[in-house]
């Protein structure tokens, strides 16, 4: 394994942190318990990558291997969504089980912001309570504020990114703005790198596929949960020296081959501590494709892209593998959320859901394919920012935009330079999203009932999330 480039190893920085944090310990026989029937959960969440961007779901010109083989041994799931196609509103969906509206955590935050209110509990917290390791090694961006940031909210270890790796000093559009405040780089609560530069974020997909690695190696005899959100391949695009120029189709390429090694990697340790199959391990992103950055930024089939609400932005590619409880070299178009995953989690684990509302639900039979499994969900909505924008049956038939403003692409970017947009209008809209995935005719005239079903279950949601003192 690579050397660890940081100042102080991990296992240093990790028993430091945790003997001085102060933090609520479970005692062994509380929580940290021999691995019987709970399964462990591995979630790697790419950053802005697109639906096309792995040879399972459309053909490359970089090889993807460790990726495909993951799809081979597992399920693809091709209508996977999240309700926000926004870096911070997607991460939280995913780790509270909730709607946007509920949590009013929307777009992206920048440095110092709060995030995600300790009130609603985490994927962590459910799980660490049921005696599970966790961990997370990535990009946080759901609270860059003490009581908000990873140890705080149920993870034993941690390291990465507090926010976006763009919202540094070399911003190509705001560098004023984002340089005041230096971009770090945190392990187990503590500042490690106080500012990261050019020379690390060559290195971050290989930081975190170490301590990935080394968490599985130490955590083989206990259940745990190890969240690895990527920092890639959201720009600026970088990859260390080993994959440069390897793809032969430019940086984004080499980048995309970089985290497809770094899925290997996970999965090559939970192979070598013989965890396959006591383990689920997911693999997706938190939105569709940044389009604005043309050549450093990958690919949708869908409508737009990352920041509306359309499926370019809203659908992620989604790969599941569980031996002996998922079926090996499936396909599936059910429809589900990352709002669904906190409580299937916690239901596999037999951990109890969090006090607090949560909106998603227990979906397994959906994931394994349980002949006869129907979604529980009527709906699931679509926000951008702070703006509810519409809503999907929740077989994921039917999509009705409500009237809002969007941002479709004029020119795109090249070599990290950002493209330019401009604003659209769509009225109010009816898709069949079976025979129309691309969102290109609107049926309201054809299907008034299903677009007044929808449109009701649209009045309500905004009524209970969108008015004033909702959520």
């Amino acid at each position: 394994m690579p050397t660890m480039h940081t100042r102080r190893t991990f296992l240093k920085a990790a028993a430091l942190s945790l003997a001085g944090m102060g933090l609520p310990k479970l005692g062994r026989g509380q929580g940290r318990e021999p691995a019987t029937d709970r399964p462990n959960f591995v979630i790697i969440f790419l950053d802005d990558s697109g639906w096309a961007d792995f040879r399972p779901f459309a053909a490359q010109d970089y090889p993807t291997p460790h990726v495909e083989q993951l799809a081979k041994e597992g399920c693809c799931y091709r209508n996977f969504y999240v309700p926000q196609a926004v870096c911070s509103a997607s991460r939280a969906a995913l780790l509270s089980g909730c709607y946007p509206g509920r949590t009013r955590v929307f777009g992206a935050h920048g440095p110092g912001a709060r995030g995600l209110d300790p009130k609603f509990a985490t994927l962590g917290e459910v799980l660490k309570r049921r005696g599970y390791a966790t961990a997370v090694f990535g990009k946080w961006h759901i609270g860059d504020q003490p009581e908000t940031r990873p140890p705080a909210r149920g993870f034993d270890e941690s390291c990465g990114l507090m926010y976006s790796n763009d919202m540094w000093e070399f911003h190509p559009e705001n560098p004023e703005y984002w340089g005041r405040h230096p971009l770090q780089f945190w392990e187990n609560g503590k500042v490690t790198i106080e500012r990261v530069t050019k020379e690390h974020q060559p290195m971050l997909t290989t930081w975190y596929t170490e301590h990935a690695v080394d968490f599985i190696g130490r955590h083989k005899d206990e259940p745990f949960l190890l969240y690895v959100p990527h920092a890639m391949p959201h720009v600026p695009l970088f990859c260390s020296d080993r994959f440069k120029g390897k793809s032969g189709v430019g940086l984004y390429g080499d980048v995309m081959m970089e985290l497809d090694w770094s899925v290997g990697q996970i999965m090559q340790a939970l192979q070598a501590n013989g965890l396959e199959d006591k383990t689920l391990v997911i693999f997706t992103s938190d939105n569709g494709p940044w389009i604005s950055y043309g050549n450093h930024a990958g690919k949708t089939p869908f409508r737009e892209a990352k920041g509306t609400s359309f499926d370019g932005g809203t659908r992620s590619a989604c790969i599941m593998k569980f031996p002996g409880r998922i079926e090996a070299g499936t396909v599936s178009k059910r429809a589900f959320c990352s709002i669904d995953i906190l409580p299937t989690l916690a239901h596999l684990a037999q951990a109890e859901l969090p006090a607090n509302p949560v909106d998603g639900r227990n979906v397994w039979d959906l994931i394994v394919g349980k002949p006869g499994a129907t979604n529980p969900h009527d709906y699931y909505p679509f926000s951008t920012g702070e703006t509810f924008e519409g809503v999907i049956s929740g077989d994921g038939r039917w999509k009705l935009h409500l009237p809002h403003k969007y941002r479709t692409l004029v020119t795109p970017g090249r070599d990290g330079a950002a493209g330019t947009y401009r604003q659209e209008d769509i009225g109010l809209s009816l898709f069949d999203m079976e025979l129309d995935p691309y969102e290109t005719t609107n049926v309201l005239d054809q299907h008034p009932d299903v677009a007044a079903r929808l449109k009701q279950y649209a009045d309500r949601h905004r009524q209970k999330f969108y008015t004033p003192n909702a959520g």
